[in-house]
């Protein structure tokens, strides 16, 4: 292993957890990013450094880097630097060791097996052995997590998970297209027919009460049908704020993978 240095594509909640475990693990972490990011969970997202500058998770801080220079300077701040890199051309410019693609786009928008000695990536549109070394499974139940060496995830459902009950009923998407201006914010408690946001002249309402864990930044263009929030209807206001089970269970998986090639190169 040449060094210590990981990129990870994606900032959004899911990346965001695999960045979190893998700086506290002692890795340096460096993430690529859109310009303007439409992650839901932007309170558990270092994407919102994109929005916000800086942003903490839980006990982690990242910031925004401007360029490459800025990358090792926020190091040095003891924090993970973000930077708008939508090809992540920092591949080739960082002496880096793993690349985990964390978009979750359901399909390899252009990860190679040779963009780093090990790379990773979640969920379904990769396969290992092939388009990268290994496949972490990002669906909802038994394997979760799962280290795929050889093969691929689950297909994607298209069906949101169950969480207290209920499934797309938890998802609020635009009925048109449109800016995008919000009525409520996240950690706001809802019932059903609340008014959470605006597409233009129409209105997006609840179809079930809890609190509103993920609403895409203020201000966006949106096109018809697309995801612009979420609501838990579990009510807990805590889980709002802090990485998801699901977050934690796959970075355990990515770390897991970390340390099994690790192992095996220094033999």
């Amino acid at each position: 292993m040449n060094n210590n240095i990981i990129i990870i594509k994606g900032a959004g909640d899911i990346a965001t957890a695999v960045a979190h475990k893998l700086f506290r693990s002692g890795f340096k972490v460096v993430m690529t990013e859109v310009e303007k990011p439409t992650c839901l969970r932007r309170y558990v997202s270092f994407a919102n450094c994109i929005y916000e500058g800086e942003w903490q998770v839980e006990d982690v801080k990242g910031e925004k880097a401007e360029s490459l220079i800025d990358i090792p300077l926020i190091w040095e701040k003891n924090k993970i630097p973000v930077l708008i890199d939508e090809s992540c051309s920092i591949k080739n410019e960082i002496n880096h060791s793993v690349l985990v693609d964390c978009i979750l786009a359901k399909k390899n928008t252009g990860t190679q097996i040779d963009d780093a000695p090990l790379v990773i990536g979640l969920g379904p549109g990769f396969i290992a052995g092939k388009d990268l070394d290994i496949v972490i499974e990002t669906n909802r139940g038994h394997d979760l997590g799962k280290i795929i060496l050889k093969g691929s995830a689950e297909r994607d459902t298209g069906i949101p998970g169950n969480i207290g009950g209920y499934s797309k009923e938890r998802v609020l998407r635009s009925t048109n297209a449109g800016e995008i201006v919000l009525i409520k914010k996240i950690g706001d408690y809802v019932e059903i027919g609340d008014v959470v946001a605006k597409v233009g002249d129409t209105e997006v309402k609840t179809v079930i009460a809890g609190v509103i864990r993920g609403l895409i930044q203020d201000g966006l263009a949106v096109t018809k049908n697309f995801k612009i929030g979420d609501v838990d209807p579990r009510g807990n206001i805590d889980w709002v704020y802090t990485i998801s089970d699901k977050g934690r269970c796959i970075a355990g998986g990515v770390l897991e993978a970390i340390m099994m090639w690790r192992n095996k190169n220094t033999e």
